[in-house]
Protein backbone atom coordinates (compact mmCIF):
# COMPACT_ATOMS: atom_id res chain seq x y z
CA UNK A 1 0.00 0.00 0.00
CA UNK A 2 1.26 3.45 -0.91
CA UNK A 3 -0.06 6.51 0.88
CA UNK A 4 -0.57 9.71 -1.04
CA UNK A 5 2.23 12.22 -0.50
CA UNK A 6 3.47 15.53 -1.88
CA UNK A 7 4.66 13.87 -5.09
CA UNK A 8 1.29 12.14 -5.66
CA UNK A 9 -1.46 14.00 -3.79
CA UNK A 10 -4.96 12.54 -3.53
CA UNK A 11 -7.85 14.58 -2.17
CA UNK A 12 -11.52 13.77 -1.78
CA UNK A 13 -14.32 16.31 -1.67
CA UNK A 14 -18.08 16.35 -2.12
CA UNK A 15 -19.59 17.55 -5.40
CA UNK A 16 -21.60 20.67 -4.55
CA UNK A 17 -24.36 19.91 -7.06
CA UNK A 18 -26.57 17.02 -8.11
CA UNK A 19 -25.01 14.98 -10.95
CA UNK A 20 -26.68 12.73 -13.50
CA UNK A 21 -24.88 10.22 -15.71
CA UNK A 22 -26.34 9.79 -19.20
CA UNK A 23 -25.51 6.89 -21.49
CA UNK A 24 -26.77 7.38 -25.05
CA UNK A 25 -29.19 9.97 -23.62
CA UNK A 26 -30.57 7.63 -20.94
CA UNK A 27 -30.05 8.27 -17.25
CA UNK A 28 -28.05 5.52 -15.55
CA UNK A 29 -27.12 7.43 -12.38
CA UNK A 30 -28.50 10.41 -10.46
CA UNK A 31 -27.04 11.52 -7.15
CA UNK A 32 -26.63 14.42 -4.78
CA UNK A 33 -23.94 12.45 -2.91
CA UNK A 34 -21.07 12.37 -5.42
CA UNK A 35 -17.45 12.31 -4.26
CA UNK A 36 -14.76 14.03 -6.32
CA UNK A 37 -11.34 12.40 -6.28
CA UNK A 38 -8.43 14.57 -7.39
CA UNK A 39 -5.27 12.53 -7.89
CA UNK A 40 -1.92 14.05 -8.90
CA UNK A 41 -2.18 15.41 -12.47
CA UNK A 42 -5.13 13.20 -13.48
CA UNK A 43 -8.57 14.62 -14.32
CA UNK A 44 -11.14 14.69 -11.52
CA UNK A 45 -13.11 11.46 -11.07
CA UNK A 46 -16.69 11.35 -9.79
CA UNK A 47 -17.62 8.43 -7.53
CA UNK A 48 -21.34 7.64 -7.22
CA UNK A 49 -23.05 5.67 -4.44
CA UNK A 50 -24.18 2.31 -5.80
CA UNK A 51 -27.75 2.95 -4.58
CA UNK A 52 -27.94 5.95 -6.96
CA UNK A 53 -26.87 3.95 -10.03
CA UNK A 54 -29.24 1.87 -12.20
CA UNK A 55 -27.35 -1.39 -11.60
CA UNK A 56 -29.73 -3.25 -13.95
CA UNK A 57 -27.71 -1.78 -16.84
CA UNK A 58 -24.30 -2.79 -15.47
CA UNK A 59 -22.66 -6.22 -15.57
CA UNK A 60 -19.55 -7.02 -13.55
CA UNK A 61 -16.64 -8.28 -15.66
CA UNK A 62 -13.58 -10.36 -14.79
CA UNK A 63 -11.22 -7.40 -15.29
CA UNK A 64 -9.34 -6.06 -12.29
CA UNK A 65 -6.51 -3.59 -11.94
CA UNK A 66 -4.27 -2.45 -9.12
CA UNK A 67 -3.45 1.12 -8.11
CA UNK A 68 -0.74 1.45 -5.47
CA UNK A 69 -2.60 4.42 -3.99
CA UNK A 70 -6.22 3.19 -4.09
CA UNK A 71 -6.07 -0.62 -4.22
CA UNK A 72 -7.81 -3.24 -6.39
CA UNK A 73 -10.43 -2.03 -8.87
CA UNK A 74 -13.16 -4.17 -10.39
CA UNK A 75 -14.94 -3.27 -13.63
CA UNK A 76 -18.44 -3.22 -15.09
CA UNK A 77 -19.85 -3.21 -18.60
CA UNK A 78 -22.71 -0.86 -19.52
CA UNK A 79 -25.44 -2.64 -21.45
CA UNK A 80 -28.47 -0.65 -22.56
CA UNK A 81 -30.69 -0.55 -25.67
CA UNK A 82 -28.46 -3.00 -27.52
CA UNK A 83 -25.35 -0.91 -26.86
CA UNK A 84 -22.48 -2.48 -24.99
CA UNK A 85 -19.44 -0.67 -23.57
CA UNK A 86 -17.05 -3.12 -21.93
CA UNK A 87 -15.28 -2.06 -18.73
CA UNK A 88 -16.75 1.47 -18.84
CA UNK A 89 -17.28 1.64 -15.06
CA UNK A 90 -15.01 0.78 -12.14
CA UNK A 91 -15.21 0.43 -8.39
CA UNK A 92 -12.87 -0.06 -5.46
CA UNK A 93 -14.78 -2.52 -3.27
CA UNK A 94 -12.17 -2.46 -0.49
CA UNK A 95 -9.84 0.45 -1.17
CA UNK A 96 -6.75 1.38 0.79
CA UNK A 97 -7.55 3.09 4.12
CA UNK A 98 -6.42 6.50 2.81
CA UNK A 99 -9.37 6.55 0.36
CA UNK A 100 -11.89 4.39 2.24
CA UNK A 101 -14.66 6.89 1.39
CA UNK A 102 -14.83 5.55 -2.21
CA UNK A 103 -15.48 1.97 -1.05
CA UNK A 104 -18.21 0.40 -3.17
CA UNK A 105 -18.84 3.57 -5.15
CA UNK A 106 -18.85 3.57 -8.95
CA UNK A 107 -16.90 5.78 -11.36
CA UNK A 108 -17.56 6.15 -15.08
CA UNK A 109 -15.07 6.67 -17.89
CA UNK A 110 -16.10 10.11 -19.26
CA UNK A 111 -15.52 9.13 -22.90
CA UNK A 112 -18.47 6.71 -22.63
CA UNK A 113 -21.03 8.80 -20.73
CA UNK A 114 -22.17 12.39 -20.31
CA UNK A 115 -22.29 14.10 -16.92
CA UNK A 116 -25.13 16.53 -16.31
CA UNK A 117 -24.34 18.80 -13.37
CA UNK A 118 -27.18 20.61 -11.59
CA UNK A 119 -29.60 20.22 -14.50
CA UNK A 120 -27.30 21.80 -17.09
CA UNK A 121 -26.98 20.17 -20.48
CA UNK A 122 -23.90 17.91 -20.70
CA UNK A 123 -22.27 20.23 -23.25
CA UNK A 124 -22.61 23.14 -20.80
CA UNK A 125 -20.68 21.30 -18.09
CA UNK A 126 -17.55 20.81 -20.17
CA UNK A 127 -14.94 23.50 -20.51
CA UNK A 128 -14.73 24.80 -24.09
CA UNK A 129 -11.47 24.51 -25.98
CA UNK A 130 -10.06 28.04 -25.96
CA UNK A 131 -8.44 27.48 -29.37
CA UNK A 132 -11.92 27.10 -30.89
CA UNK A 133 -13.04 30.38 -29.33
CA UNK A 134 -9.95 32.32 -30.38
CA UNK A 135 -10.04 30.92 -33.91
CA UNK A 136 -13.35 32.67 -34.52
CA UNK A 137 -12.68 35.85 -32.59
CA UNK A 138 -11.74 39.18 -34.06
CA UNK A 139 -8.99 41.14 -32.33
CA UNK A 140 -10.53 44.39 -33.57
CA UNK A 141 -8.32 44.53 -36.63
CA UNK A 142 -10.83 42.65 -38.75
CA UNK A 143 -8.52 39.64 -39.02
CA UNK A 144 -8.78 36.26 -37.31
CA UNK A 145 -6.33 35.61 -34.49
CA UNK A 146 -5.91 32.01 -35.64
CA UNK A 147 -3.62 30.91 -38.42
CA UNK A 148 -4.99 31.66 -41.85
CA UNK A 149 -6.62 28.81 -43.65
CA UNK A 150 -6.09 28.47 -47.40
CA UNK A 151 -9.03 29.82 -49.42
CA UNK A 152 -11.49 27.27 -50.73
CA UNK A 153 -12.33 29.43 -53.77
CA UNK A 154 -10.07 31.14 -56.26
CA UNK A 155 -9.83 34.92 -56.22
CA UNK A 156 -10.93 36.88 -59.27
CA UNK A 157 -8.03 38.01 -61.37
CA UNK A 158 -7.46 41.11 -63.44
CA UNK A 159 -8.08 39.28 -66.70
CA UNK A 160 -10.74 40.85 -68.85
CA UNK A 161 -14.15 39.21 -69.02
CA UNK A 162 -16.96 40.17 -71.40
CA UNK A 163 -18.74 43.27 -70.03
CA UNK A 164 -15.85 44.41 -67.80
CA UNK A 165 -15.28 48.11 -67.26
CA UNK A 166 -11.67 49.02 -68.18
CA UNK A 167 -9.75 51.93 -66.73
CA UNK A 168 -6.80 53.59 -68.37
CA UNK A 169 -3.87 51.23 -68.53
CA UNK A 170 -5.99 48.14 -69.23
CA UNK A 171 -6.83 47.28 -65.60
CA UNK A 172 -10.32 46.08 -64.78
CA UNK A 173 -12.22 48.86 -62.99
CA UNK A 174 -13.48 48.29 -59.45
CA UNK A 175 -16.19 50.90 -59.02
CA UNK A 176 -16.63 50.36 -55.26
CA UNK A 177 -12.96 50.09 -54.30
CA UNK A 178 -12.13 52.27 -51.30
CA UNK A 179 -15.76 53.15 -50.49
CA UNK A 180 -16.16 50.67 -47.62
CA UNK A 181 -18.77 48.64 -49.46
CA UNK A 182 -18.61 44.91 -49.62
Amino acid sequence: MTISDASHPITLSSEAARVRVLFEGHEIADSGDVLLLAEADYPLVRYFPRDDVAMAFLRKTDKTSHCPYKGEASYFTIQRDGKLIVNAVWSYETPNPAVIQIAGRLAFYPQHVDFQVDGQAPADTEAPDIADIVRHTDSGSGASQAEHWPPNVSMPDDAAQPGDNFKDGGVVGRPYQGTGSI
